[in-house]
């Protein structure tokens, strides 16, 4: 696979660094395809050079930037922002009411009471179903265990 990744140059505690095109089985600062750029983090502001056309053009042959690139290609504006993943919003906890009795919202634990007694209950049968079905949809609930096998002698 072919990587667009940054190879470290520059003296001791002075890094430069080059955007390059490298098999991904080379070293970090060994051999490469091809020079795309460079990006000196030094200077305030940082010095970024990259060719744009290079990049596009090894991208469309398969090229995956490293994460490093990445941000530098975004920050240049060569590669659009990848969306974050979407993560659902942990369910909010429930914490046992003051020791004192008094809670801070008025109410907020009648609200706690009745979400609490709602998941408790089962789920209401539809009354326009006849009594066998409803029975059928109430052992389909159950979760059935399968009955352990006989084994032949």
């Amino acid at each position: 696979m072919v990587k667009i990744r940054l190879k470290r140059m520059g003296a001791k505690k002075r890094p430069f660094y080059r955007l390059v095109v490298a098999d991904s089985r080379s070293p970090r600062d060994g051999r490469f395809i091809e020079l795309l750029g460079f990006y000196d983090p030094l200077p305030n502001p940082a010095k970024v050079q990259i060719d744009a056309e290079k990049v596009r053009e090894w991208i469309g042959k398969g090229a995956r930037p490293s994460d490093a690139a990445r941000a530098l290609l975004v920050e240049q504006g060569i590669l659009a922002k990848l969306p974050r993943a979407y993560k659902p919003a942990p369910e909010p906890t429930v914490s046992a009411p003051a020791a004192s009795g008094a809670s801070e919202m008025p109410g907020a634990s009648d609200e706690v009471e009745a979400a609490e007694d709602a998941r408790a209950q089962p789920a209401p049968v539809p009354e326009d179903l006849p009594a066998s079905e409803a029975d059928d949809d109430a052992r389909a609930a159950e979760v059935a265990t399968p009955a352990p096998e006989e084994s032949a002698p």
